[in-house]
Order: C-alpha cells, then sequence, then structure tokens
C-alpha cells in the first residue's frame, strides 16, 4: 500500500488550484504550472487539501508518483526550486548577460547558452551557477545541459559538477 499517497497536499494561502478539461492547473506568486490528469488517479480538493483518490488494488505506484507530481507543482509556485552547480578548473568561468550564459571552460571559444522561459540563470561568483524556476524537471533538465558542456572528469576532477556532486576520483598510471 502506497504511504505516500495517502499523505495530503496543503495548499499554502495564495494558491489557486482547479481541475477542469482532465487538466490541474496550479497558480501562485512564482508562476503558473499545469499537468494533465491520469485517467486512473483521482484528485479531491476540499478545505484547503488536495487528497490523491485510488483503488486499492491496483496503480498504487502510480498514486505515489502523482502525488509526488501534485505536490512538486505546488511547491515550484510557492517556493520554486533551484539548483547550483559550480566550476572546478583552471581558468574556468561562467557569466550572464541577459538571459544568456556564458561559460569559459577551456575549449578555444566561449560556450553559450540561452535560457529557456521560465528559468532564470545567475552567476553569484565566476565558478558558481544557479539555475532556478517553478518547474523542477525543467530546472533539472536546464542543470544537466549546463553540466553536459565539460562534465567532471575522475583524474583531476575539473568541469561542471552539482554543488552537491561527488567525484570520485582515479589514481593516475604509473610508470
Amino acid at each position: 500500500m502506497s504511504r505516500v499517497a495517502k499523505a495530503p497536499i496543503a495548499l499554502p494561502s495564495g494558491v489557486e488550484f482547479n481541475i477542469q478539461d482532465s487538466e490541474i492547473r496550479v497558480k501562485g506568486p512564482k508562476g503558473a504550472l499545469a499537468l494533465p490528469v491520469h485517467p486512473e488517479v483521482e484528485l479531491v480538493h476540499d478545505n484547503g487539501e488536495v487528497r490523491v483518490e485510488f483503488d486499492k488494488s491496483s496503480n498504487v505506484a502510480m498514486a505515489g508518483t502523482y502525488r509526488s507530481l501534485v505536490n512538486n507543482l505546488v511547491v515550484g509556485v510557492t517556493e520554486g526550486f533551484e539548483k547550483k552547480l559550480s566550476l572546478i578548473g583552471v581558468g574556468y568561468r561562467a557569466q550572464v548577460q541577459g538571459n544568456t550564459l556564458s561559460l569559459a571552460l577551456g575549449f578555444s571559444h566561449p560556450v553559450e547558452y540561452k535560457a529557456p522561459e521560465g528559468i532564470t540563470i545567475e552567476a553569484p561568483s565566476q565558478t558558481e551557477v544557479v539555475v532556478k524556476g517553478c518547474d523542477k524537471q525543467r530546472v533539472g533538465q536546464v542543470a544537466a545541459e549546463i553540466r553536459a558542456f565539460r562534465p567532471p572528469e575522475p583524474y583531476k576532477g575539473k568541469g561542471v559538477r552539482y554543488a552537491d556532486e561527488y567525484v570520485a576520483r582515479k589514481e593516475a598510471k604509473k610508470a
């Protein structure tokens, strides 16, 4: 039995939650998000909270997954999500001009990345990049795309990595 799906989702004040035309719409101070309704999961909205109803015999996992997706919508429009990246390496720098991120990653040219709609990219220092937005999936995807320009290598650890990422270092070849 899913324990995740049983927990209700509390709606903070200032959040509008609507279910119509087989789509969930959540609107809050950080923006608006939508999610299609799964046919085998039913959502009940009352008294400032949302509960996921499901048939006990089947689709228990889908109910838990769907509860997490709806909770991510609510958290996204109220608090938002962020991913922090750090650049490790001599001469590796990040700079933001408007909504374009310019990275110097040891190539012969700077790498330019244009932020998609709804995503904000900041560079608090030359070796840090912060990706912010209200959609958890898009924030993670943008951070993964930036990291893919120069993933961390295992010998010196140089590259773009998540701030909390551990890179297992290898020992160099011995002669």
